[in-house]
């Protein structure tokens, strides 16, 4: 964090050319880090949030874009808490807007892998070998501040560095110079000249795929796997959980201490969890099924009530379901959410309320395509397809096969003898029980099938 007692660091902006600390934000598509510090933060109802004290960044290996995750905010009432750089608007030049007012009240606490820019880089020492600065070449030069550039996908990455080469002498002004990050030296996951194997594995992991992610774990040694999943955060270990067999899912869980591990099942999708509890002796499933928030456990409890052969057991109970109301331009909105799985983004249900599993009565579904051949402001309860049966609860799995060859679907509803929608059945949650049990442990091709 920005630590007030370090006087030092907080003279180094000031330390900087005025165009180098004072850069224009009609563009918010570069800025200094050091320009950020103190700036207002503003909900999009102009309320005043906080002010900016910091920046928290995630430093990769050499050749990974190393990213801007968010903001260190100090609130009116001086509690410090961390706002994603996804949250921001806009930045103007004395102020940040966020898109919405509604944020996290958790005090800032920086995980292993994170730095931040004011607190554990500037005013460190590092090495620069830029082509345009060689008189600095192998000489240790001063961090004064850390430009970050918003990129086309519109997340945040580091791209420059001011460093200070020498300090002023006999009125001399101090002298900065500009060197690109990837010819910056010294800098890692874990700190400034620092070395740490569960840091820079987090960096490496930042951008892999959980699946990706998971394969990786397991082929460290115990004690260092267990050691970076107690530092990957909570949503992004259910992620990485949920490409693990039950059995190394299980292991790895018991590793995290049963408070932890039902935060972790909470974040998990309520189908992976169950089949995960399956696995557990009866007695520690009903305990974390306790200690999971009721709201979360609901929909666990209901699916682990069905046979583990059936629909019922693979379906989620969070597919997109809108109500007959909804317009197509509304829908296709709500399949555009990235949080949501591939498959089941490709099927939109239509319910009466409540739209929550289980839902009113079940109308129909129709298929992304399908909506995206017909007028945005049609109904989506129009453009429905009749024709498409459902499956049911207690159908089997080789029914459910039957079901996705015949009709050429990844995604299909599952309803109650009562017609209710009770969720859907994916297609790669089938695979994923149809496939043998160890199949994640093997990899895409067993072993003596590589190419």
């Amino acid at each position: 964090m920005f630590p007030e007692d370090n006087a030092q660091k907080h003279r180094l902006k000031s330390l900087l050319p005025a165009a180098l600390h004072s850069t224009t934000m009609s563009e918010v598509t570069r800025v200094y880090a050091g320009r950020l510090a103190g700036m207002v933060v503003r909900g999009p109802e102009t309320d005043v949030i906080g002010r900016v004290r910091d920046v928290v960044v995630n430093v990769r290996p050499a050749g990974h874009q190393s990213r801007v995750l968010g903001l260190v905010v100090e609130m009116t009432n001086k509690r410090r808490i961390f706002l994603p750089m996804l949250r921001i608007a806009s930045i103007d030049p004395h102020e940040i807007m966020l898109v919405s007012g509604s944020v996290s009240l958790r005090a800032f606490k920086p995980r292993t892998g994170e730095l931040t820019i004011m607190g554990d880089i500037i005013g460190a020492k590092v090495q620069v070998d830029d082509p345009d600065l060689p008189k600095i070449h192998a000489k240790p030069v001063e961090v004064a501040d850390i430009e970050i550039e918003r990129t086309r996908t519109r997340d945040w990455a580091i791209s420059a560095v001011a460093v200070i080469s020498e300090r002023a002498k006999f009125g001399r002004r101090t002298e900065i110079l500009i060197a690109s990050w990837r010819h910056v030296h010294g800098i890692t996951a874990a700190g400034v000249g620092i070395s740490d194997a569960a840091a820079e594995l987090l960096a490496e992991f930042e951008d892999m795929r959980p699946a990706d992610v998971a394969t990786a774990l397991y082929e460290l040694p115990e004690s260092q796997r267990h050691s970076v999943a107690s530092e990957l955060d909570d949503e992004r270990l259910a992620d990485i959980l949920q490409e693990m067999s039950e059995d190394r899912q299980a292991e790895l869980l018991d590793t995290l201490g049963i408070e932890r591990a039902a935060e972790i099942l909470e974040e998990m999708d309520p189908d992976d969890a169950a089949d995960l509890l399956f696995e557990l002796d009866d007695q520690k499933a009903d305990v974390l099924l306790e200690l999971m928030d009721p709201e979360e456990s609901a929909p666990v409890r209901r699916l682990m009530s069905f046979s583990p052969d059936t629909v019922g057991a693979l379906m989620t109970t969070e597919p997109l379901i809108l109500d007959a109301q909804t317009t197509v331009a509304e829908a296709l909105a709500h399949a555009a959410n990235p949080d949501l799985p591939t498959s089941l983004a490709s099927m939109v249900f239509v319910a009466r309320p409540p739209t929550a599993t289980p839902t009113g009565k079940f109308l129909g579904c129709v298929h992304l395509q399908k909506l995206l051949r017909v007028p945005p402001s049609t109904l989506v309860s129009a453009a429905l397809d009749p024709e498409l049966p459902p499956l049911y609860a207690d159908d089997s799995q080789e029914t459910a096969a039957r079901y996705f060859a015949t009709y050429n679907l990844v995604c299909g509803p599952v309803i109650d003898n009562d017609g209710h929608l009770l969720g859907a059945v994916a297609v790669d949650d089938l695979l994923d029980h149809l496939l043998p049990d160890d199949w994640r442990d093997t990899g895409i091709r067993p072993r003596g099938e590589e190419k």
